[in-house]
């Protein structure tokens, strides 16, 4: 009986058009991605399209699952917005309102669950749009139907719990990141360019996030790097934001490492991450890419929990603050001490290291 109910869905569904609302960021685009792989999963032959803002939308261009990608700028959007720029504003939103007039779904499903993915989803006029439950900023008035509370904190399943009102489960939390064999070249090329050895232990640190309260300070990540076996093979990453931070690592310890901070796109530092041995980060998009393309990671957890925004797969490994303040979930500290993050020893996070590089 139950197969039969599975097959009817599946006809029911299979040429359906879906939209994919999920703006932004980094990580939480690719926690998304769980959810295209599993509608193309079980409907085949289903058109997905997924809107995006600028930049995250590198990360989905290869994605086989997505049928067509439509990027627009939030970013730019709400900075016009922000300074008032009203041709800009008018502009950004004509351009959405085309999209919509020249593209019709049968099912749109907004993951990003706030006020302005809520507007672009009524703007499609789809005769359902499924929503997550509990979201903010009345982007539950948006939407035709809301998906059902699950019983977890972690945004993965939150956002696959849109897809039980097709009728649809699943326990398959593996994140899609797809990358062109040209970027297998690439990586052989750094490796070369660099002097690193591809059959030695390699580390990518990537030291910042997008949040002031979820960084580790830089001393520390120095220490922690003065701490390592010199066999360790080092890449520090960073975006271009990062670049003084990571200028600032290199002047306070005694060790030598490549510094990519700025100098590789998303899918370049994916690529890389691709093929090294381990990556230590925080609470950030690295850490989400690592996990995509199935490489080790060891994260600094303490405003946010691991249990929400960490990976679900195998291969992770967390270090957690112990301080009393932890998992505030807020963006800058309240008590401007960090003390979370501070909390956590350079020396452990080494010894952590050698444990999960065999040394």
């Amino acid at each position: 009986m139950e197969e039969n109910n599975k097959k009817a869905w599946s006809i029911m569904f299979n040429n359906t058009k879906f939209l994919i609302v999920r703006l932004s960021s980094i990580g939480d685009v690719l926690h998304a991605t769980p959810v295209a792989r599993t509608l193309k999963e079980n409907y085949p032959n289903c058109h997905i399209t997924w809107i995006v803002s600028q930049t995250a939308a590198e990360l989905l261009k290869y994605n086989p699952d997505i049928d067509e990608l439509f990027i627009w700028s939030r970013e730019e959007f709400e900075k016009a917005a922000i300074n008032l720029n009203i041709s800009k504003v008018i502009h950004s939103w004509q351009t959405l309102k085309n999209f919509f007039k020249q593209h019709q779904f049968d099912i749109v499903l907004d993951i990003h669950g706030l006020f302005m993915s809520g507007i672009i989803t009524r703007l499609s006029q789809s005769k359902r749009r499924i929503g997550m439950s509990g979201t903010r900023e009345l982007n539950r008035f948006f939407m035709t139907e809301l998906a059902p509370t699950v019983d977890s904190p972690h945004m993965i399943k939150r956002y696959l719990s849109v897809l039980q009102q097709l009728g649809i489960k699943t326990n398959n939390y593996h994140l899609t990141l797809s990358l062109p064999n040209q970027f297998d070249t690439f990586a052989k090329d750094f490796f070369a360019r660099y002097k690193i050895n591809p059959k030695k232990k390699i580390l990518m640190i990537n030291p910042r996030t997008s949040w002031p309260n979820k960084n580790w300070g830089n001393q520390h990540f120095a220490q922690c790097i003065d701490l390592l076996d010199p066999e360790i093979q080092l890449i520090v990453s960073g975006g271009p934001a990062d670049e003084n931070d990571v200028e600032e690592i290199a002047a306070l310890t005694t060790k030598q490492f490549v510094n990519i901070a700025g100098k590789t796109s998303l899918i370049e530092m994916a690529a890389l991450l691709k093929n090294i041995d381990l990556l230590l980060t925080g609470d950030t998009g690295a850490l989400h890419i690592a996990t995509a393309v199935m490489t080790p990671t060891i994260s600094l957890w303490g405003p946010t929990r691991p249990e929400q925004y960490g990976p679900l797969v195998k291969g992770h490994t967390f270090i957690c603050s112990d301080n009393e303040c932890r998992n505030c979930n807020k963006t800058k500290c309240r008590y401007k001490t960090n003390a979370c993050m501070n909390r956590i020893e350079p020396s452990s996070v080494a010894k952590k290291i050698h444990t999960l590089l065999n040394l």
